[in-house]
């Protein structure tokens, strides 16, 4: 099956970075990561999820957290610099980043945002992140999307 190169992977190939594309059946009524988890067979832990927030000092920012988890609003306005942050509403993703949701990538966005991945990733040999369009992930060491991405390693996630 021949897998059209995304702007992500162009933007990783540009930068000599190693990678892998990795199809997944979309399943338009379920676009969570944990359903992406299940079609790779991979472990939730390891697949994460790019969410755009608006802060109010700083304005938008990226957070890329664990598939099962939910960002923490009070950690992330911090990390931030923010004394409040929240999610983007879902019509202003697309104009703002190039993505829709279901397909957010931290890497390729239209501008470059502040990004924050969540420290969990550094446990891993390799992630899973957004190719850039639903039914596509990358498959990446985290070390080469924190570089990407220029992204800082924190915890923005709410515990459990």
């Amino acid at each position: 099956m021949k897998i059209n190169k995304t702007n992500v992977a162009r933007l990783l190939d540009k930068a000599k970075v190693a990678y892998q594309l990795v199809p997944y059946e979309v399943d338009e009524n379920d676009l969570s990561a944990t359903h992406v988890a299940d079609q790779l067979g991979e472990n939730v832990a390891q697949v994460f999820k790019t969410l755009v927030l608006h802060g109010d000092k700083s304005g938008y920012f990226v957070c890329v957290i664990p598939g099962a988890d939910e960002v923490d609003l009070k950690k992330a306005a911090k990390v931030s610099g923010n004394k409040s942050c929240e999610m983007i509403p879902v019509k202003e993703l697309l104009p703002l980043t190039g993505y829709i949701r279901g397909g957010c990538s931290p890497i390729g966005m239209k501008k470059h945002f502040p990004t924050y991945i969540h420290h969990t990733a550094g446990q891993f040999d390799h992630i899973y992140v957004s190719a850039g369009q639903r039914g596509l992930q990358i498959r990446i060491a985290p070390e080469d999307l924190i570089r990407e991405a220029r992204a800082e390693v924190a915890d923005v996630i709410r515990e459990i």
